[in-house]
């Protein structure tokens, strides 16, 4: 995925209210910009990271610029950072477009926001002659306190939680269930938080005992792009 326009280098001054972060742009002028993260942003917000920001030509946006990447300090080193959580489901549309999902090898069209379980929403069906219609949840992870290991998630996600059950009743059901982990930054494995949402990582597990199949991909990152890169291991033990 490569931005329409350059990114606009800014410092990060502060988070708040949970979607608005402060920043100084090069030429020292302060602005408000909007960022899609609902989560906790563990060791990506520091006052004082380089941060780069999208901008939108939009007369009805209130907030033109979009946090988009942090150069975070984490364990390992510093390292771009992608934290937009509108990202991931656009990032996996293109790698299946690209024939770089191999788990969905066979399938020819990926349909977004399908209804699905009690009162959700599947980020996308998968279709195609021959293969059995496949449910893709796509989540987006940033958070790594150990050196090349990614974790989700990074704080409360009962949301999240719900959303492996529903795709282990898809499966008990006869169906076939997904869920790929879009890790933008470089990580070398990947992981359940479960000391940060116990409630989750129990989902997480019995989901994949149910037979929910879990992938997850790390992103190549730069000024210029994120893309999906290749697969990293799931280390969550059974």
């Amino acid at each position: 995925m490569h931005f329409q326009k350059p990114l606009i280098k800014a410092r990060l001054v502060r988070r708040y209210k949970r979607f608005l972060a402060d920043v100084v742009l090069a030429d020292g002028t302060t602005v408000t910009a909007h960022y899609a993260n609902p989560g906790a942003m563990l060791g990506l917000d520091a006052p004082g990271s380089r941060v780069l920001l999208s901008i939108s030509d939009s007369k009805t946006r209130k907030l033109p610029h979009s946090w988009e990447l942090v150069e975070a300090d984490l364990p390992g080193g510093p390292q771009w950072v992608g934290i937009n959580t509108l990202r991931p489901n656009a990032l996996v549309a293109e790698a299946f477009r690209a024939g770089a999902l191999p788990p969905l090898a066979g399938y020819t069209a990926l349909r977004p926001e399908v209804a699905y379980g009690k009162a959700s929403r599947v980020d996308f069906l998968a279709t195609g002659e021959g293969v059995p219609p496949c449910h893709v949840e796509v989540k987006n992870c940033h958070l790594m306190r150990q050196s090349g290991l990614a974790e989700f998630p990074d704080c409360k996600a009962a949301r999240s939680a719900r959303h492996m059950a529903e795709l282990a009743d898809v499966v008990a059901s006869g169906g076939r269930a997904m869920l790929i982990v879009v890790v933008q930054m470089q990580a070398e494995a990947f992981d359940v938080a479960r000391d940060l949402d116990p409630a989750f990582d129990r989902a997480f597990r019995a989901a994949r005992t149910a037979g929910v199949e879990v992938h997850a991909y790390r992103c190549r990152i730069t000024p210029d792009e994120v893309t999906i890169a290749d697969a990293i291991p799931v280390t969550t033990p059974a």
